[in-house]
Parts: C-alpha cells; structure tokens; sequence
C-alpha cells in the first residue's frame, strides 16, 4: 500500500471521530463557561486558576444543586462546602497563603 492510500486512510478515520470531539469540545466550553460565572458570581472569579482547579467539582456540584438536578442535606457535604467558603475568605483576606489554601482544600483519596 502506497502512502497516499495509507494517509487517505488516515483522513477518513479522522472525519469518521471528529464530531465526537467536537461535542466533547462544546460541552467542555459550556461547562467552562459555566464554572466561571459560578465563580464570579461567588466573588471568587479573581481566585489563582491553581485553587480554582482545586474547588472546581465543589462549585460544579453548587450549580447542579442550583439547577434542581438534586438536594444536598447530607451534613458531610455541607461541612465541605463550609471548608471551602471558609478557606477561599482566608486566602482572599490574606490570612493563609494560595498553597496553605490548597493543601486545606484537597480531597484525599481513600
């Protein structure tokens, strides 16, 4: 097989695959996009990217709860949500430090 075949090939496989990436890419922009007026809204859009990433799935889950996707009671994730806020206003009062912030703030894996 010559290499005009094989990058013909190649061509096809790609198109067949590109709009799954391309819905991949959409849905991760809207989610982007979403997160960030999350945080604006919060007062938090000023926030390091590093503790932006490290709160991400917290803020994500508030917006769920927002859109009525579910209710959370449970009191493991109230005190989560509570350690969030907490160190956030820690960081941006200059109390503790963006890493100290951080390591407070990572969920450890069991």
């Amino acid at each position: 097989m010559n290499a005009a075949v094989k990058k013909q090939e190649v061509v096809n496989d790609t198109f067949q695959v590109e709009p799954v990436l391309q819905k991949v890419l959409i849905e991760a922009e809207q989610d982007h996009q979403q997160l960030q007026e999350m945080f604006q809204l919060m007062g938090w859009g000023d926030l390091p990217d590093k503790l932006k990433i490290e709160i991400k799935d917290d803020v994500s889950a508030m917006i769920d709860e927002l859109h009525g996707q579910y209710s959370s009671c449970d009191p493991y994730v109230q005190k989560r949500r509570q350690s969030v806020t907490y160190w956030v206003n820690c960081y941006q009062d200059g109390i503790c430090s963006l890493g100290t912030a951080i390591q407070a703030l990572k969920v450890r894996k069991l």
